[in-house]
């Protein structure tokens, strides 16, 4: 399981970091008349890749809790997820809604910047799975 958890997290750290690095950035370039359908191509297009790939991370997150309760590694992962969970659906979702009505360069804005908080917690997620990799492999 902790195999599985460094790979899903692996994976959702680097998704993040593309999507934070150039993809967001992106939407600041696409004209206002084609907006719409690039944001409704963008959001069902990567909702594909995150979605699966998050819903892994949530069931081996609760196994590995339910295997480790006490380890720090884990309960601290677990944290990083609901907060990854939270800003997910609390802030990113609110401003994808706005952009699939209209092209809003403040919400383009309020999106690239608040999801610098996702791409942290995702990257430290990720340092958490390596290290307990190597504590339940090689120790």
């Amino acid at each position: 399981m902790t195999t599985l958890n460094l790979v899903i997290s692996s994976m959702l750290a680097m998704l993040i970091w593309i999507i934070q690095v150039v993809h967001y950035p992106s939407f600041r370039f696409v004209d206002g008349n084609r907006f719409s359908s690039f944001h409704s191509f963008h959001s069902r297009s990567i909702s594909y890749l995150v979605m699966p790939l998050m819903l892994i991370e949530l069931i081996v997150a609760a196994t590995l809790i339910s295997k480790f309760p006490t380890n720090f590694l884990v309960v601290a992962s677990l944290l990083l997820l609901a907060g990854i969970w939270a800003l997910t659906f609390f802030v990113s979702v609110p401003c994808h809604n706005i952009l699939s009505k209209k092209h809003d360069p403040k919400t383009i804005e309020k999106l690239i910047k608040t999801n610098w908080f996702r791409t942290l917690l995702w990257t430290s997620k990720m340092v958490l799975a390596v290290n307990l990799y190597i504590e339940v492999t090689y120790e």
